[in-house]
């Protein structure tokens, strides 16, 4: 793999503590220039320690995702967005399947004002989010917990899921690839992810534009089984394409 310079392992410990590093805020920290820098993270891809995405470097998307930490310092405002524009599109009184994810957290945030709600979830973070909401009802998943990130997993969480047809379903992805596929990290959270999409009348995936920049190598499904993606960029037009194909609709959360 080569030995790594000093800066380069700073720069690496910095991109696993917080989830992507930025090639103008490096450069201004160890006063170096931005070529520099970049010669730096492309050396570090190079060992596929990081991955290259638009003006800097998250950590290389192979078998592990980023620390549930890391990914909600990624992109937070735009999350916050996508969790507004989601959750204005669940009418009060219905039910609604939610997964584990630092976007599905900020759709749970945004949900503090509606009633008559009905939400099942396998996510520990979403349900401490709202379980003082007084016009929502909780229900839990059972089964076993992910300690990495609070999510409730494996088959007991599967066949609890199972129980249920909700009216609508917010889930969060790991990657979405160019051919419109859905991709997730750990099988146990993908048959958590796959029943919730069978047991919902309308699936909304929520997507920050990173996520078209990641890869990851279990197969949740496909565009094609969801209803409506909000994202806060415009998609690829290949993936515009798919989406118009299959009568999935696009929503794009703006501040």
């Amino acid at each position: 793999m080569g030995i790594l310079s000093d800066r380069q392992n700073r720069i690496l410990a910095l991109a696993r503590e917080i989830g992507k590093v930025d090639v103008e805020k490096l450069s201004t920290s160890f006063k170096v220039s931005p070529q520099t820098i970049r010669k730096d993270l492309n050396e570090l891809c190079d060992k596929t320690l990081l991955q290259r995405v638009h003006g800097g470097a998250i950590v290389g998307s192979g078998i592990e995702n980023v620390s549930y930490e890391a990914r909600r310092l990624l992109a937070p405002e735009a999350k916050k967005e996508i969790g507004k524009a989601a959750a204005a599109l669940i009418p009060d009184n219905s039910s609604l399947l939610i997964n584990i994810g630092t976007t599905t957290e900020q759709v749970a945030h945004a949900l503090s004002d509606h009633r008559g709600l009905l939400v099942i979830t396998n996510n520990i973070n979403a349900v401490e989010i709202m379980k003082n909401f007084l016009g929502i009802e909780l229900i839990i998943a059972g089964g076993q917990v992910r300690r990495s990130d609070g999510g409730i997993i494996g088959v007991a969480a599967v066949d609890f899921i199972n129980q249920f047809k909700a009216d609508y379903a917010v889930i969060g992805v790991s990657a979405l690839d160019e051919d419109g596929t859905l991709l997730d990290y750990d099988f146990r959270e993908v048959r958590v992810a796959q029943a919730i999409i069978r047991n919902s009348r309308h699936v909304i995936l929520v997507a920050d534009s990173m996520k078209l920049e990641r890869n990851a190598p279990i197969r949740i499904g496909h565009i094609s089984e969801i209803n409506t993606i909000v994202v806060n960029n415009d998609l690829p037009q290949k993936l515009k394409d798919i989406c118009r194909e299959n009568g999935v609709k696009i929503v794009i959360a703006k501040p």
